[in-house]
C-alpha cells in the first residue's frame, strides 16, 4: 500500500493513481468489481483463493459487505413510504 491509498471500507482502499481510482482490494489491481464479477459467473470464494494467494477470505467478505452498503446508501435512502 502506497501513502496515497485511502481506506474507504474495512479492507477496501482507493488510490486515483490504481486502477483508474476504482475500489481495490488493500492497496491491491484487484478491484471490488473484479471479485463481485467472479462471484456471478458463479466462482467460489475457494477459487478467487486458490487463484490469488494475496487474497484473503475476509478480503471477498469484505467486498460483499462494500457491495451491501452502497445499495443500501444509493436505493434505501430514495425510499418514499
Amino acid at each position: 500500500m502506497t501513502p496515497a491509498d485511502t481506506y474507504i471500507f474495512e479492507r477496501i482502499t482507493v488510490n486515483p493513481d490504481r486502477c483508474n481510482g476504482r475500489p481495490t482490494i488493500r492497496g491491491t489491481r484487484l478491484t471490488v468489481a473484479n471479485i463481485l464479477d467472479f462471484l456471478g459467473a458463479g466462482d467460489s470464494v475457494d477459487d478467487m483463493l486458490d487463484e490469488y494467494p494475496q487474497l484473503e477470505r475476509e478480503d471477498v467478505l469484505a467486498c460483499i459487505r462494500f457491495a451491501l452498503a452502497t445499495v443500501r446508501e444509493k436505493y434505501e435512502s430514495q425510499l418514499v413510504l
